[in-house]
């Protein structure tokens, strides 16, 4: 108990490491830095014609790209398969349940191969 009281104290003391790498914060590097210092920096690097990207380069890009990729594939599947992009009824309730289901629907669907295969 005693480390989410220091982790909640460090949150709201502004100890916490945030990550930026919004593309809101494009050319504000010397800014976030200044804020925070140990903040880790999750935009990918490109490459031009004249300078490609190493393979250190390449290879970090290739990993933060997979993150995000099973990071977003559920709320791919959220809002274009089930139709979760506008909030349907009157009410928070609801809504939280509606989206609660559809979550629970989202998990299924995408174990329908490993579920519906012939034993």
């Amino acid at each position: 108990m005693r480390k989410r009281t220091e982790k909640l104290c460090d949150f709201l003391s502004g100890k916490v490491l945030p990550h930026h790498g919004d593309s809101a914060y494009a050319g504000q590097r010397e800014a976030i830095c200044k804020q925070a210092p140990r903040a880790k920096d999750f935009t990918q690097r490109k490459g031009c014609r004249s300078r490609a990207l190493s393979d250190e380069a390449r290879a970090r890009n290739r990993a933060k790209s997979r993150g995000r990729a099973k990071v977003e594939h559920p709320f791919l599947i959220l809002k274009r398969v089930f139709g979760f992009s506008k909030a349907r009824y009157w009410g928070l309730d609801k809504n939280a349940n509606r989206l609660f289901v559809a979550c629970g629907l989202v998990n299924l669907y995408m174990a329908r191969r490993v579920l519906l295969r012939p034993t």
